[in-house]
């Protein structure tokens, strides 16, 4: 196998056009320069230089090997520059799946600020198959996942959780409904209220059966929608009443909040509050890079832009 760094030397000899000028400039004793020489003229098994009287020149095989250490010398300075890039944040990726409501209020304003502080950074970025993202991002196959759990949910083996938000839900009314005439609301107001079912069977579903629960009712949903925006409809409509979390609501362009709505009524709900916790989910042992570090700061950055303004 031939030694790389006694290529170099031989570059070096060829450059310069004798050993005693390539010693010079490398740094070596011209005896250590020819020691080299000799050794990878064995590891190439032919002469790789002739004498010219006071100089040396290149053999066809020596110039090959030059010619080679030269190539090998500009890849490998290539290859520092695109590390230094890489470490710095100047490029790579980041690989993201995220959920529906996550991605207009988070993912969409996390990825804008990514792109303006690391411009030569690639994206990627799914919506969440029904299926569970957290082998995906166990594997390796994605980066960070966004992930509606409880608080006290067990640990999951290789995930590390960092908490984004408690998206907290509200009640949605028709404006007309007498309830709409209250600031807030008791969650109870709701025990006899036909519910317009927003949510699909998870996590999120959960979070509004256990507040349920907790105030002593089963919620009785007299239409299962499966989104908000639809379920938001169905109440303007007139079918029912809704919980729909923050992150869900929808308005008009302009409007100050979904209240803003000319046919909807949000109102805060209490004791208990519904609330789904949204969570990041990354492999546990990736190293924390200035590309994911600065995702993560995004969307940290883009739940402070999402929380609800007082009035």
């Amino acid at each position: 196998m031939l030694d790389m760094r006694r290529m170099q030397i031989l570059r070096a000899v060829v450059t310069s056009g004798s050993v005693t000028a390539a010693a010079r400039h490398l740094g070596y004793t011209p005896s250590a320069v020819s020691q080299q020489m000799a050794a990878l003229e064995k590891e190439a098994g032919t002469p790789l230089l002739e004498r010219t009287g006071r100089g040396v020149r290149p053999t066809d095989a020596g110039r090959l090997l030059a010619d080679c250490a030269t190539a090998i010398g500009r890849h490998v300075a290539q290859a520092e520059t695109a590390l230094a890039d890489l470490r710095a944040g100047r490029t790579g990726r980041v690989s993201v799946r995220y959920f529906a409501t996550a991605g207009a209020r988070l993912v969409a304003p996390a990825l804008a600020r990514l792109r303006r502080e690391h411009p030569g950074v690639q994206a990627e970025l799914r919506l969440t198959d029904p299926d569970d993202p957290l082998p995906e991002v166990k594997a390796g196959r994605t980066d960070v996942a966004l992930v509606v759990r409880r608080h006290d949910a067990p640990p999951v083996d290789g995930i590390r959780f960092i908490h984004l938000m408690d998206d907290r839900y509200r009640a949605v009314l028709p404006r007309a409904h007498p309830l709409a005439a209250h600031p807030a609301l008791r969650l109870t107001d709701l025990a006899e209220e036909a519910l317009v079912g927003s949510e699909l069977p998870g996590p999120c579903l959960d979070a509004v059966l256990d507040a349920c629960g907790a105030a002593g009712f089963t919620p009785d949903f007299v239409v299962e929608s499966g989104d908000y925006a639809t379920a938001q409809g169905f109440v303007a409509a007139g079918v029912g009443v809704a919980l729909v979390p923050e992150l869900g609501l929808t308005a008009p362009a302009g409007a100050p909040g979904a209240d803003g709505h000319p046919e909807l009524a949000v109102r805060e709900v209490r004791d208990p509050e519904p609330v789904r916790s949204i969570w990041a989910a990354v492999r546990a042992t990736a190293p924390e890079g200035p590309v994911l570090r600065g995702f993560l700061n995004a969307l940290a950055a883009a739940v402070v832009a999402a929380a609800p303004r007082s009035p």
